[in-house]
């Protein structure tokens, strides 16, 4: 089947940035305030906003403002669950960045990739810079890689059987038999980490979190750079990783406001 003409993915591409753009912060926006942001004609964003209005998407605010609109909204209660999730991790997570004085992101598996849901900046002038949403490889990440370890293993076989590689460093995996040794690795051990395999510079330990089921549900970790990265900091960032995952999972169990 041939591919989407590059003009149309490249409307996607730009519909799905603007409604990035709305948030609690910014509400509401106008046509020249989301041009300047993405960088885009005016009359594309018109073309735009029209066209996610018809879809409800967005809605016409006062003063030709816009905000999201209805359908955004019955979207969002298709994600119940990680609103769950958001508020049983955001405390333990705070606690962790506090403890580490690091970045900390919690993530989910989608396919083959590490999705990151919730993310906690380091207070550090250096340090890993990122957006909720960002999606990578889940062979190159701490997070994706302990969830690919929790799979069953007939899941396991039919994600590897459709898995493209990636490769964004040098240090990544791209072989089939060295992931799945490491894998079986980490599901016996219960953490991961991700040595420079998603971004040069950058190290990352991850552990599961599971529901009240004890079913696999998200991975929390820690990301540092090499600069920080100690032996002996990450041997104590990998039981604090864990002993976070460890309160998240029974956060869930009993409930968010447990």
């Amino acid at each position: 089947m041939a591919g989407r003409p590059s003009w149309e993915i490249g409307s996607v591409r730009n519909a799905a940035r603007l409604l990035k753009e709305f948030s609690v912060a910014d509400r509401e926006l106008g046509v020249a305030e989301l041009a300047r942001r993405l960088g885009l004609g005016t009359s594309t964003v018109h073309r735009l906003l029209a066209t996610l209005a018809d879809e409800r998407l967005l809605e016409r605010g006062p003063g030709g403002t816009y905000r999201l609109g209805l359908a955004v909204h019955e979207l969002g209660a298709s994600v119940a669950p990680h609103v769950g999730l958001h508020e049983a991790a955001m405390p333990a997570m705070a606690g962790l960045r506090h403890a580490t004085g690091e970045t900390v992101q919690l993530a989910v598996l989608d396919g083959m990739h590490s999705v990151y849901v919730e993310r906690l900046e380091s207070p550090h002038t250096v340090r890993i810079f990122a957006r909720v949403g960002t999606r990578l490889p889940a062979t190159t990440t701490s997070t994706g890689k302990v969830l690919l370890a929790a799979l069953a293993p007939e899941e396991l076989d039919a994600r590897l059987a459709a898995w493209t590689p990636e490769r964004p460093t040098p240090h990544s995996i791209t072989d089939e038999a060295v992931l799945r040794r490491r894998l079986a690795e980490i599901a016996v051990r219960g953490w991961a980490d991700n040595r420079e395999e998603s971004r040069l510079g950058v190290v990352s330990v991850g552990a599961l979190v599971r529901d009240d089921a004890a079913a696999a549900v998200a991975a929390v970790s820690v990301a540092v750079p090499v600069s920080r990265a100690a032996a002996a900091t990450m041997r104590r960032y990998t039981t604090l990783v864990c002993d976070t995952a460890e309160v998240i999972t029974r956060r869930l169990a009993a409930g968010a406001g447990g």
